[in-house]
């Protein structure tokens, strides 16, 4: 699997080129489908994990911090730990725990929260060290100022190496960064959206969404990174019962796109969902997915998206589709 580089200085990291989601390890996915899972991609040259504090509150039986107690087992089971690069989250977690994980109940991103935040999962996951430290949700409560202070000062510990955002807009990320250079700390070098071929409709694009904008930002900052989570919308691309003009993404100018995907991926031989994730994956700039997988021949099909090649031509008529 190609690599690309993540981050600078002293926290650069070479990840794959795509991300393995793991929202409902130790939840909804049992530890033996998981172990599995990775297994799989670790096989395929899949280096780059991505998990956060809270997978999976959302869970029936979820308290947060099952994904990464699954992830930590099974780098210990298989000694891969200087093999793989592990991303996790602070900013989402409960403090209701058990209990009702509403958004009026996360830590947030004090810096008290990050702090906290980072030593838990070092201690799930048995690591000494966050490859990618996120923030999760932007938290507008302490000062930015704080937030990007402790993150920064968890680098210079060695306790996070590169240091990202999540659902985050593009104005809130440059601030950041700029108070990062101006304070001489390590800054965010990468933000996890939402992101698919469809477009959101314009109530459905909120600052969790790789907007336009946010791709001309990434455009002119060349060692900033963009990955997109969701990227199949679920299953929406395949299953009736998940249509994605049900889940934000209904308008007229999807259908044509929907209608163009279709055809490339039958001109290609591909599935649909391939096409979605190569398309990402040499997208201008380059979006890295964040995709999970419910079992092993889901994984083997969303990975046979990292050999298709798709050229000018197409990736132009697959940009263009239902601009007209």
């Amino acid at each position: 699997m190609r690599t690309r580089w993540l981050g600078d200085g002293d926290g650069r990291v070479e990840v794959s080129e795509f991300c393995l989601g793991t929202i409902p390890f130790g939840t909804g996915t049992d530890e033996e489908t998981a172990f599995a899972l990775l297994d799989r991609f670790f096989e395929a040259g899949g280096t780059f994990i991505d998990t956060a504090n809270n997978y999976d509150q959302w869970a029936d039986n979820g308290r947060g911090g099952e994904s990464e107690a699954v992830i930590g087992r099974w780098i210990r089971s298989r000694g891969v730990r200087d093999q793989v690069v592990i991303a996790t989250k602070v900013g989402a977690h409960s403090t209701k725990v058990p209990g009702d994980p509403a958004m009026e109940n996360w830590e947030g991103l004090s810096g008290k929260a990050v702090r906290n935040g980072i030593h838990g999962s070092l201690e799930r996951l048995g690591v000494d060290r966050i490859d990618l430290y996120y923030a999760h949700w932007d938290d507008r409560d302490p000062e930015l100022a704080e937030t990007v202070g402790e993150f920064g000062a968890l680098v210079t510990e060695g306790l996070a190496g590169a240091i990202g955002c999540s659902n985050t807009s593009v104005w809130r990320i440059e601030r950041a960064r700029n108070l990062a250079r101006a304070a001489g700390v390590p800054g965010y070098s990468c933000v996890q959206q939402l992101h698919t071929y469809l477009w959101p409709r314009p109530d459905n694009a909120g600052h969790d969404v790789i907007t336009p904008e946010l791709i001309d930002y990434a455009k002119s900052e060349p060692e900033f990174t963009l990955l997109g989570y969701r990227p199949l919308l679920r299953g929406a691309y395949t299953r009736n019962d998940r249509r994605p003009f049900e889940r934000g993404y209904g308008h007229p100018s999807n259908a044509a796109r929907l209608d163009t995907l279709n055809l490339v991926a039958g001109e290609l031989g591909a599935t649909v969902n391939q096409v979605v994730l190569a398309w990402m994956m040499q997208s201008n700039p380059a979006v890295i997915p964040v995709s999970a997988a419910g079992n092993v021949a889901q994984l083997d099909e969303q990975l046979g998206a990292v050999d298709l090649h798709l050229d000018e031509a197409t990736l132009h008529r697959l940009d263009a589709a239902g601009t007209d």
